[in-house]
């Protein structure tokens, strides 16, 4: 247990850099609000009409008696709405990502070389090009996962109970898991981690992931806060990237190096 709340002070780590760097901070505010801008806009439309689509995705109880009809659709419409919502979650990040891709390189070069003993960060070598490639196709299979999960969870979520306590927990638990791969993505990619072993590593300490990646899914529930939060979730994230290769940091960064999974 002790790991959730190592994971959260990488959080926090991570949002005091940020306000120490003014500047990065400010551009990397740019990406996040033009994802906002489009998240929004489709959740807004899902709830206009989210209503006229469960209608007519269930014909079979058109001829069903008031108030069961009303009660029924109007169900699955809250049901589409917050699965939406738990998506736009899921993704919101690494959309974020790939449309700040160059910016959040470096805000995370700029990490390493500041916590590094020697000063140094980890360099891809690779063009802009292939890094967006490399991104954009790791955060596809990100995003399938999730979804598979959703689909899971949102069918969970008519079992009496469970699916209005415990389904929720988990999906919490889920949508931090696959934030926090998408975040730590930016610095282990720079070191030629592939998505396999990235998923390994987060596995084996996934109470720390969970400390880091659940509030921050949470806190992505407000509106507008994803969008500030965003530039030190990057930085603490590539301290946590850090911490799971067992690299040596300066003060500020890793709490307890550990040997990388195999």
């Amino acid at each position: 247990m002790r790991d959730l709340g190592v994971g959260f002070r990488y959080l926090l780590k991570g949002q005091r850099w940020v306000a120490r760097h003014g500047k990065q901070y400010g551009f990397g505010l740019v990406p996040g609000l033009i994802t906002l801008v489009l998240y929004a806009a489709a959740l807004v439309a899902l709830a206009l009409w989210g209503a006229d689509f469960v209608g007519w995705a269930t014909p079979f109880a058109d001829d069903w008696s008031s108030p069961w009809l009303g009660l029924f659709r109007g169900f699955l419409t809250v049901v589409l709405f917050a699965l939406g919502l738990l998506l736009s979650v899921i993704t919101f990040t690494a959309v974020t990502l790939l449309i700040g891709q160059p910016f959040y390189e470096s805000l995370s070069e700029k990490v390493d070389r500041d916590v590094s003993p020697d000063g140094t960060a980890p360099e891809s070598g690779l063009t802009l090009g292939r890094e967006l490639w490399i991104s954009g196709r790791d955060s596809l299979r990100i995003v399938v996962r999730a979804l598979v999960w959703a689909v899971l969870l949102f069918a969970l979520g008519f079992i009496p109970f469970l699916g209005q306590t415990v389904v929720p927990v988990i999906g919490f638990m889920v949508t931090g898991f696959f934030l926090t791969e998408e975040l730590t993505a930016v610095a282990l990619q720079r070191r030629e981690v592939e998505l396999r072993e990235r998923l390994a590593l987060l596995r084996a300490r996934k109470t720390l992931v969970w400390g880091f990646g659940t509030p921050l899914g949470l806190a992505f529930l407000v509106p507008f806060v994803a969008v500030f939060l965003m530039p030190g979730a990057v930085a603490g994230a590539t301290l946590m990237a850090r911490d799971l290769l067992g690299e040596e940091t300066t003060e500020g960064g890793a709490e307890e190096p550990v040997a990388p999974a195999h």
